[in-house]
């Protein structure tokens, strides 16, 4: 199997419009920004959650943990 590069600028441009439907949703800048760029991150289920009624911050808690948004102990 052979691997395809995706152009940084593309990459980029995903990871700008993940980031804005996280926070048009009522996510938080800095947590939309880092589960956008984060790979395997399902903003769709994300979005779900929110649609709901669940608060951003427990929709990530639900569907995670992610690196980076796990609470320290």
């Amino acid at each position: 199997m052979t691997t395809q590069h995706v152009p940084a600028a593309a990459t980029d441009s995903v990871v700008a419009w993940r980031g804005r439907l996280l926070q048009a949703a009522g996510f938080p800048d800095t947590l939309a920004q880092l589960l956008a760029a984060t790979p395997g991150v399902d903003i769709h289920a994300l979005l779900n959650l929110v649609d709901r009624g669940c608060p951003p911050e427990l929709a990530v808690r639900i569907l995670g943990p992610f690196a980076g948004t796990r609470e320290r102990e």
